[in-house]
């Protein structure tokens, strides 16, 4: 179900089929409100950065109140991960693949899989997006026991063609990729995940003008690091009336992470005075990497034949 405004850039999307049959009777999940900041850290470090891991059902959220010096490793990662950047976050120097950069500016930057640091520069907030194939951090998430069963109505994790020149280090400032009429938003991918920096709003969404629509196979992580949102989510009915759910409209602050589960129809609307929506995505996204344009490293990571 989609019911995007004529205007609105999404209403050019072809309908994408369904990666496979799944038997309507199959329970629909609820939706996960994770407020962060009314949750303990999962782990403290010796020097005091503080580190909450939420996860969906292919993706783990890692957000750090890291203290300046603090240092972040990961050894024999076994895919890529990325470090996301907004105007809140502290600088950083990444080192992987025999590669490092230090990045203090808006960006998306891909960390190849095996061994690598991330080094906060300054006290301040850092975000790292894993795939759920490292079973440490997936298994140390808040929400880890929604995940005991996977979601059968999420299509699994088959990574994309590998980079055209090879796993390394890439760092994509935003402001190289500002947001422009006839795109939606400043979506990357890699081989494993899809990442899209929603535009900061200065004002309340108009209530006139959401929009809502349903995903058939896939989550979408909507990650509020600025601002107030309400997630409205509406459940379909399946044949067991007992299974059915009312809908939610439930309101969380920052930074805090809604997992909105297939196939529930649903909007965000964000009701503070200024916001601002990272939405994930794990695999990428086809109907959004078809459209020419909007993905900004696709040439650097090509889709599948």
């Amino acid at each position: 179900m989609t019911m995007y405004a004529k205007d609105d850039i999404r209403s050019q999307l072809a309908a994408a089929a369904p990666s496979r049959s799944v038997d309507p009777s199959t329970p629909v999940r609820p939706a996960q409100y994770l407020a962060l900041y009314d949750m303990a850290p999962t782990t403290v470090s010796d020097a005091g950065s503080r580190t909450w891991l939420v996860r969906g059902q292919h993706l783990v959220l890692s957000w750090t109140e890291a203290v300046a010096g603090d240092r972040f490793a990961r050894s024999e990662q076994p895919d890529e991960y990325a470090v996301l950047m907004y105007s809140g976050s502290a600088p950083v120097r990444v080192s992987a693949g025999g590669g490092s950069a230090e990045v203090a500016q808006e960006a998306f930057v891909v960390v190849p899989p095996g061994d690598s640091v991330v080094e906060a520069l300054a006290d301040g907030p850092v975000i790292r997006v894993l795939s759920t194939l490292a079973p440490d951090l997936a298994g140390a998430c808040a929400n880890a026991a929604a995940y005991r069963e996977p979601d059968p109505r999420c299509a699994p994790l088959a990574a994309w063609p590998d980079p055209v020149d090879g796993f390394r280090l890439r760092v994509y400032p935003l402001a190289e990729h500002p947001i422009e009429p006839g795109r939606f938003g400043r979506i990357f991918r890699t081989t494993n995940m899809m990442i899209n920096f929603l535009a900061e709003e200065p004002a309340p969404r108009d209530p006139l003008r959401l929009s809502p629509h349903s995903h058939d196979d896939f989550e979408q992580l909507s990650f509020g690091v600025k601002g107030e949102f309400v997630h409205h989510i509406r459940y379909p009915w399946g044949p067991d009336s007992t299974r059915w759910r009312p809908d939610d409209h439930g309101r969380l602050g920052v930074p805090s992470l809604c997992v909105i589960p297939p196939p529930t129809v649903h909007t965000t609307q964000g009701v503070g005075d200024h916001q601002q929506l990272i939405d994930m995505f794990a695999p990428p996204r086809a109907d959004f990497s078809a459209k020419a344009g909007w993905v900004r490293n696709a040439d650097d990571y090509p889709m599948p034949a």
